[in-house]
């Protein structure tokens, strides 16, 4: 089967590097304010009636949802902080600072809301560990749902809803270590040289070679803070040498990897 007509999971390799994680709120209309607080599921019913969800926001910026923000006729009914994998991950910063999908266009995103929805309005036992999967998988569901709709039109998630570009970001993504060439690349998306580095500039926003420079910088400051030692991480990432690697480091970051480094 030729690579074009394969199956690419342009996901995976996202969500396993960067983790997603959310806490839903014991109470949203009390708590939505919080700075933190990102993700709300908005229904078109009254607090006190079980209702269904309506409209799902999110803000990457983690700026609290104001009234303005909520459709008038709306009602908070699940607000949650959510982290899309620390400082600096690609996730986040490939989003609008705020995105809100009507669920009635979503068939796939309103379901997974919907049982999310029952477990807040229904507590059981265990409830508080399942309402939190629960929202991680909105979370995932809303993210898969932005990029096969085109939720933005540069970026990352734009070049993840290309049907060329993304087989580039997605081989870049599960393969950092790999000397990846333009011509490895092209060839990948079927495309020339020049088409490929013309177009992925314009979709994605940056060069191939610098956003593979920032995905490999961006997954060592992940494995550093979590204890990864400087020159196993500096190879894992696909660079040659320690030096290399702080070198860039630091001109990307400010400041040398040993800063991330988890205290011993």
């Amino acid at each position: 089967m030729d690579l074009m007509q394969k199956r690419v999971d342009r996901l995976s390799a996202l969500i396993d590097r960067f983790r997603i994680e959310a806490s839903v709120l014991d109470a949203p209309l009390a708590d939505r304010a919080a700075d933190s607080v990102n993700l709300f599921l908005i229904t078109d019913g009254v607090p006190e009636e079980v209702s269904h969800p309506r409209w799902l926001v999110f803000r990457t910026d983690g700026a609290a949802t104001n009234g303005a923000s909520v459709p008038p006729e709306g009602h908070v009914a699940v607000a949650a902080r959510v982290d899309l994998g620390g400082a600096g991950s690609p996730l986040a910063m490939a989003l609008p600072a705020e995105v809100r999908v009507d669920l009635g266009d979503a068939p796939a995103l309103a379901a997974v809301s919907a049982v999310l929805l029952e477990e807040v309005e229904r507590p059981r036992c265990g409830g508080k560990a399942i309402v939190d999967r629960l929202c991680e998988i909105v979370v995932i569901r809303f993210l898969r749902h932005a990029v096969e709709t085109g939720r933005a039109e540069n970026g990352l998630i734009a070049g993840l809803g290309h049907p060329q570009i993304m087989l580039a970001l997605v081989a870049m993504h599960e393969a950092p270590e790999r000397r990846w060439t333009l011509e490895d690349l092209a060839g990948l998306c079927g495309m020339s040289r020049t088409a490929f580095a013309v177009t992925f500039r314009d979709v994605v926003g940056r060069t191939p070679g610098a956003y593979l420079q920032d995905w490999r910088l961006g997954l060592a400051r992940q494995e550093i803070g979590r204890g990864g030692a400087l020159k196993t991480v500096a190879g894992r990432v696909g660079f040659s040498s320690a030096a290399a690697f702080s070198r860039a480091f630091s001109r990307q970051f400010g400041h040398a990897p040993s800063a991330c480094a988890r205290p011993g």
